[in-house]
């Protein structure tokens, strides 16, 4: 597939997923042509919300994507490395940053909450946080527009610090090998909107 068809196929995945028409999976026999390795198409990194796990709201089966998941979707060299071998190895021509709608880590970093290790998420989403620009109104927990435009900020972020960060992933995007963008998924809609 082409970056262009494979940003197609997760897209039609969640437009599947929205209409609840989601496609029926042999998993056994996805579980048997998986078996001697894996070709993901896509690398797909998102929060640990149990409402957005990717290959639901994307439609897809085993083996489809690669799937990486923390809290606030925020990246750290593992992850880095993680996606480094998925696109160089194994083949992903895409990466989907996605954040999503109601984030108890965007919130939690928006209240400057400390909950033992979750601080150090808080920490490393903080900036979004901080840096959303015209916004008017109380900057926490309670406003949800304050919520989302933290949401966007921190998935923008996010896609930046992987296209600075990583040079394996730097090199196959400069070669036109790799697209990496970033969706936001509305939990109560389903719906994943690409960001500009």
């Amino acid at each position: 597939m082409t970056i262009d068809e494979v940003v197609a196929q997760l897209v039609e995945g969640n437009n599947r997923f929205v209409a609840g028409t989601v496609s029926h999976r042999d998993h056994p026999a996805q579980v048997a042509t998986t078996l001697l390795g894996q070709l993901p198409f896509a690398i797909v990194h998102s929060c640990t919300d149990s409402r957005s796990a990717p290959e639901i709201i994307f439609d897809q089966g085993l083996g489809d994507i690669f799937a990486s998941r923390i809290a606030g979707t925020y990246v750290q060299a593992d992850i880095l490395g993680s996606m480094g071998f998925a696109a160089k190895v194994a083949g992903a021509k895409l990466i989907f940053v996605v954040g999503h709608s109601a984030c108890g880590a965007i919130m939690g970093a928006a209240d400057n909450v400390q909950l033992g290790n979750l601080t150090t998420v808080i920490h490393s989403i903080q900036p979004a946080v901080e840096q959303v620009k015209n916004f008017s109104g109380e900057r926490n927990s309670k406003h949800a527009a304050f919520g989302t435009a933290a949401t966007e900020l921190n998935v923008r972020m996010i896609v930046a610090k992987i296209r600075r960060d990583s040079p394996i992933l730097q090199g196959l995007k400069s070669s036109d090998q790799l697209k990496i963008v970033g969706p936001v998924h509305g939990i109560s809609t389903g719906k994943a909107t690409i960001l500009n």
